[in-house]
């Protein structure tokens, strides 16, 4: 017996109880069974696997993943659940939690110019891959559902209608959108809210996408799609409703405070901000550690780092903006991830075809691992309503109850009365 199958065989002695579905298929025609019929197979292709991970190298695992040099067959969310078993059958159930969550470890320089090749890393990398899984009105944040049951497009839908119900908006104000992504969420506020608007992103793929679909769908004159840095914005008659939804994830936790205070210098008074993005589930530090956090950061998302809600309502409030509504979506975002990977995966062909071979297995595991962190709590998504209060300190007003948010009869301008 080899010393390969010895270490197997006394790993899977420790998980007699409950073994994972898994097969290890290696290099030289071997192969190693946990139970019969698994339904996940990894493939080691290259024998520098192994001798990496024998020296704790556990980062080579993504990279070999990546690579081809490491192969994955069974579906996503059983590959999750057979890595987190084997963690735990080895006692190092911490580690396997580093590979899902999206955070970045230590805090990253973001100059204009790195969060500009930052942003390209990520979202310029075709239209065509990403609108293969994403809904029609290409939303690349979590949706938002009534029962579960919704299709994606749908629960996109309520998604945007809910935080234009949040923001009040009403026919003729000004709205900015920071990240705007593709314009979905601008362009939904235009059509059904009235709004006119400008969004700003720092991708080209995205900018360019949104003007030609805002010009397509007759709404040029009402809404404009910069490619601009947030830091950038100049409006000197300032918006009434700002809005930025999975942006500020990419800012670093150094610059929440000139984040929210951008939005507090552009918002006029009595105006409301909404911030929609991910939150670490840990209060007392980030949400991962250097395994998770090095694959993110150099596959996914590079710069990326995300803080506590607690952090998020300290920045906005110390911006000057009255926090007025905190609500949570951590399940919606478990279901929109676990979509987005069936869709991915339903069009797996088309997306190599697209993006590229790597970029397919990156996003496929990525996506998956995000879904799992979600699920686990490890990640959360919070959504962040504040007011900006009238020149003279007083009380922005606002309606007396949230019953707006959830009548499909009427906007939020309309269906309660302001107090204040």
């Amino acid at each position: 017996m080899t010393l390969r199958r010895r270490i197997l065989d006394t790993i899977r002695a420790r998980m007699r109880a409950d073994p994972p579905s898994l097969r290890l298929a290696f290099w030289d025609g071997d192969s190693f069974d946990f139970v019969p019929a698994p339904a996940v197979t990894i493939a080691i292709h290259d024998a520098k696997v192994l001798r990496r991970l024998a020296v704790g190298d556990m980062s080579s695992l993504g990279d070999a993943y990546v690579a081809g040099d490491l192969t994955v067959e069974g579906a996503v969310r059983d590959v999750l659940h057979v890595g987190l078993r084997i963690a735990d059958g080895v006692g190092r159930s911490r580690l396997v939690q580093r590979l899902a969550p999206l955070v970045a470890r230590i805090p990253g320089r973001h100059s204009r110019k790195r969060d500009a090749d930052n942003i390209a890393i990520h979202y310029d990398v075709s239209n065509d891959f990403y609108a293969l899984w994403l809904d029609k009105e290409m939303v690349y944040s979590c949706a938002y559902f009534g029962d579960g049951t919704e299709t994606i497009d749908r629960a996109q839908e309520r998604k945007l209608d809910h935080i234009c119900r949040k923001l009040r908006l009403r026919p003729g104000e000004r709205l900015l959108d920071i990240g705007c992504g593709w314009g979905g969420l601008l362009r939904w506020a235009a059509k059904h809210h009235g709004v006119t608007g400008v969004g700003v992103t720092l991708s080209r793929e995205q900018h360019d996408y949104a003007r030609a679909r805002i010009a397509a769908e007759g709404l040029a004159d009402r809404i404009e799609v910069r490619l601009q840095d947030y830091r950038d914005i100049g409006e000197p008659e300032g918006f009434d409703k700002i809005v930025s939804v999975g942006m500020y994830e990419h800012v670093g936790i150094k610059n929440l405070q000139t984040y929210f205070s951008g939005m507090q210098r552009l918002l006029k008074p009595g105006g409301i901000a909404l911030n929609h993005g991910i939150t670490a589930g840990d209060p007392d530090g980030h949400a991962t550690g250097p395994a998770g956090g090095d694959f993110i950061d150099k596959y996914v998302f590079p710069g990326g780092e995300i803080p506590h809600l607690s952090r998020v309502v300290y920045e906005v409030s110390r911006a000057g903006l009255e926090v007025t509504d905190v609500e949570d979506l951590r399940p919606h975002y478990a279901r929109t991830l676990s979509h987005w990977v069936e869709r991915l995966e339903a069009e797996a062909e088309a997306a190599t075809a697209s993006a590229g071979i790597q970029r397919y297995r990156i996003w496929r595991m990525y996506m998956a691992g995000m879904g799992y962190a979600f699920d686990r709590g490890w990640l959360r998504l919070a959504q962040v309503v504040a007011y900006k209060p009238l020149d003279d300190a007083r009380m922005a007003s606002r309606p007396w109850t949230r019953e707006a948010l959830y009548r499909e009869d009427a906007g939020a301008a309309e269906s309660a009365p302001d107090w204040g």
